[in-house]
């Protein structure tokens, strides 16, 4: 049982369709018999109304039936079929210049509704996503040594100046400059929300939660350190990190294999290498850390670089608390910290 502080807290959540708190909770609405994921965009219940539960089993055990508008049964972040449809047009077609009267003439599909849901899942419309995905051709084009003027025409521009243009937004780099390291980044779907993931074929740099306050700073500052062009793909690693991560929330495997690669400066590097030391299910204080580094006084030092850890969870600053005992600040959220210890806890 739930208490009230705890109810009010979830219900505050479930008012402001909160996705943080995907997986964390479940509500079954007494006056409806439904229950919901705590993003369910069907009119919220009174809080007298409302049952909170950890699972999905425990309330159904508890006689609520599924939402059929939110779906609490399926993965809380499923692809929905018209992404899946739009990914594959892409995919099969690498190369096409895409319209938006293509929608409806070769995939059937409404323009408003491909926008929408496109944008939701990855931030871009269907049309700036597959430019991106011709931009990546471009860019191995031209680092295997291929003109740009292939690469130009191979894209669909007939301007150089707009092709220039247009790579340079996306890329970062305009063409010619184009011979630095290429990431791939990738959607990867999880029990607490969606996450990001870049990586090259040799390590991963880069795993957050989608909703992560600062995300797109974090990886503007990724690309601009490493002089990196990121595109979407997937590479081995990202396929790697993704079956690990499975394993993770599955509680098959708390440790992590998958090659990474630390972006940040020495006593960064010593902080977060110090991180992946602790054991699942157990904690360390700031100070802690600090000791461990033979730098007792630098408690406010080892925070913020606990903070500007890029690898969530494979390096695991969720398990570095206040050395009174309190949770601390994370950058995936609060609620999401607290999950992550229980979790680990439970082997």
């Amino acid at each position: 049982m739930l208490d009230l502080k705890k109810r009010q807290e979830y219900y505050q959540a479930l008012i402001n369709k909160n996705s943080a708190y995907e997986g964390i909770f479940y509500v079954g609405v007494k006056t409806t018999g439904v229950f919901c994921r705590p993003t369910c965009p069907a009119k919220k219940p009174k809080l007298e109304n409302c049952e909170f539960f950890k699972t999905a089993k425990e309330a159904l055990l508890a006689s609520f039936r599924p939402c059929q508008r939110c779906q609490p049964l399926s993965h809380p972040n499923q692809v929905p079929a018209i992404v899946r449809i739009l990914v594959k047009a892409i995919e099969d077609n690498p190369e096409k210049r895409w319209k938006e009267e293509d929608f409806r003439q070769l995939l059937s599909i409404d323009v408003s509704t491909a926008r929408r849901q496109f944008k939701k899942r990855f931030g871009m419309t269907f049309v700036e996503y597959a430019r991106a995905r011709r931009m990546g051709l471009a860019l191995r084009h031209i680092k295997e040594g291929n003109p740009v003027i292939d690469a130009q025409l191979t894209t669909g521009y007939e301007s150089s100046s707009g092709f220039r243009d247009a790579f340079s937004k996306i890329m970062g780099a305009a063409p010619t400059r184009a011979n630095h390291l290429i990431l791939k980044t990738a959607w990867l779907d999880t029990k607490l929300g969606p996450m990001i993931a870049i990586a090259d074929e040799n390590s991963l740099y880069l795993l957050e939660f989608v909703d992560r306050r600062g995300l797109e700073n974090e990886v503007k500052r990724l690309r601009k350190r490493l002089n990196a062009t990121i595109i979407p793909g997937e590479t081995s690693i990202i396929k790697s990190i993704e079956s690990e991560i499975v394993d993770y929330f599955d509680q098959r495997k708390f440790i992590f294999n998958t090659p990474i690669h630390l972006v940040g400066s020495p006593f960064q590097k010593n902080v977060w290498n110090e991180l992946r030391k602790i054991p699942p299910g157990e904690t360390r204080s700031y100070l802690d850390i600090a000791k461990s580094l033979n730098a007792p006084t630098a408690c406010r030092a080892v925070a913020r670089a606990n903070g500007t850890n890029q690898l969530a969870i494979i390096v695991p600053c969720h398990r570095v608390i206040n050395t009174n005992g309190e949770l601390g600040g994370y950058g995936g959220g609060i609620v999401r910290k607290q999950w992550l210890l229980e979790h680990e806890k439970i082997k």
